[in-house]
């Protein structure tokens, strides 16, 4: 990742869809807004998505993200609801793909370890880390949103860990010390 980015994370969702949006420098991760897509009105699933499409466009155009971190679909009880998590996610990442934007995929657990240590940590716990973390209060009503800028943070930790930097990958510990001699003590 450069030194100054811009992440959009999404949260998706056909009902309720959050998004996050954060700046990087070298200081690190900051604030820069946060929201939901309310679509619990819209009746015809089609719109829906093309709501979905047409907001993260919208998004896009507004804040020029370079990346998008978009949370994976999970298995439920009910494959119902990961077929129109997948379709919801699909929606935004066709917006970053058309904008020419990089797409990196995060399993929930995968941003819950990384922001709050624990791959089973709650909404609240999630978002009481991300207040923290980048330092702003957030309205608790929005907790996909919240969500959203966790999957953000997610993928910046990623970018920025010594082993993805070096194209190791997160267990690759043999290739980074051949990479890193000079961190060897």
């Amino acid at each position: 990742m450069t030194k100054e980015s811009i992440i959009l994370g999404i949260d998706p969702g056909t009902n309720i869809l959050g998004f996050g949006v954060i700046r990087v420098d070298e200081k690190g991760p900051h604030y820069v807004t946060m929201g939901v897509f309310d679509l619990r009105k819209i009746k015809d699933p089609y719109e829906k998505l093309a709501n979905i499409n047409a907001g993260v466009e919208e998004l896009i155009a507004e804040h020029g993200p370079t990346d998008l971190a978009v949370e994976s679909p999970f298995m439920g009880k009910n494959a119902q609801v990961v077929l129109k998590l997948g379709r919801a996610q699909g929606a935004a990442v066709i917006a970053a793909i058309k904008a020419g934007m990089k797409v990196h995929e995060y399993a929930p657990s995968r941003a819950k370890i990384a922001i709050c240590g624990n791959g089973l940590a709650s909404k609240e716990q999630v978002a009481m880390m991300v207040e923290k973390t980048l330092k702003v209060k957030l309205d608790p009503k929005y907790l996909d949103a919240t969500d959203a800028l966790a999957i953000a943070l997610c993928h910046y930790y990623q970018e920025n860990s010594p082993l993805a930097a070096k194209g190791g990958g997160t267990n690759n510990w043999k290739k980074f010390l051949a990479d890193n001699p000079d961190r060897i003590k």
